[in-house]
């Protein structure tokens, strides 16, 4: 199977790099992810500004793959390559991740991470985006393992491109995965912005702060993965909100 690899966290982070190392065993792998870290850029492109694309030979001379690393976001590296790059040769599958810390709830709708694998599905390629607790004893090399065994027979029974937003816990319930079906759960952050002037006077803010899980009902990722179990939450990019659709469309009849 040829696929099309990229990430949030950069070329050479851990997670995208584990992915690398297993999948170039068994299938035709292309890696095309940001030069940098890109967390929290959604589905962000960038317009109208030169983006650097080249190869990347450390992950080359390492695995029989081909590689790019581009100064863009990670839907950039998505976008560009199937546009552009790919001269005919379109990925069967796209990953993005795996991801350095979870992308639940309604953060999905800021990760980098979502981003990229959203830009695969706009394409009608099945996509999936995996992260793994920022605090995980889960090894990347065993997430790697347990999410492929799993994806793979996703696209082997598919009739329709699809979506995922996979998350895994801090630790495996009875040190065995098993994969759940949930919604997005709801999260905020308490104290977001850290506030500081410097010396000429100018004021700067910096985004941190704590987790707020405001909706973690038991069909929610939150709770499937604080059970220690692998959240996989089917996604789709149409932000219809379809109630308000039907009730107005009946007010115009």
């Amino acid at each position: 199977m040829r696929i099309l690899l990229s990430n949030d966290d950069g070329i050479r982070a851990e997670g995208i790099q584990a992915l690398v190392k297993l999948l170039s065993q068994k299938h035709e792998v292309v890696v095309c992810a940001p030069m940098q870290e890109q967390s929290g850029m959604a589905h962000a492109l960038n317009v109208r500004k030169r983006l650097e694309v080249a190869r990347d030979r450390e992950t080359e001379a390492l695995y029989p793959v081909e590689a790019w690393k581009i100064d863009g976001t990670p839907t950039d590296c998505v976008k560009i390559y199937l546009e552009a790059m790919a001269e005919g040769r379109k990925p069967e599958l796209v990953i993005s991740g795996i991801n350095h810390g979870a992308n639940l709830a309604t953060d999905v709708l800021y990760s980098g991470t979502v981003g990229a694998a959203m830009e695969g599905y706009l394409h009608d390629i099945p996509s999936v985006a995996v992260s793994r607790d920022y605090w995980s004893k889960i090894p990347f090399s065993q997430v790697a393992g347990i999410a492929m065994e799993y994806i793979e027979g996703m696209v082997e029974g598919a009739e329709r491109p699809f979506f995922l937003n996979v998350n895994f816990p801090k630790e495996l319930s009875g040190g065995e995965p098993r994969f759940v079906y949930s919604q997005l759960g709801k999260r905020d952050y308490i104290n977001a912005f850290s506030k500081e002037t410097d010396a000429d006077g100018r004021t700067y803010f910096t985004v941190a702060g704590d987790i707020v899980d405001l909706e973690k009902g038991e069909a929610t990722d939150i709770y499937a993965v604080e059970l220690g179990f692998i959240s996989v939450t089917p996604l789709h990019a149409d932000l219809t909100d379809y109630l308000m659709l039907e009730a107005k469309l009946k007010e115009e009849q």
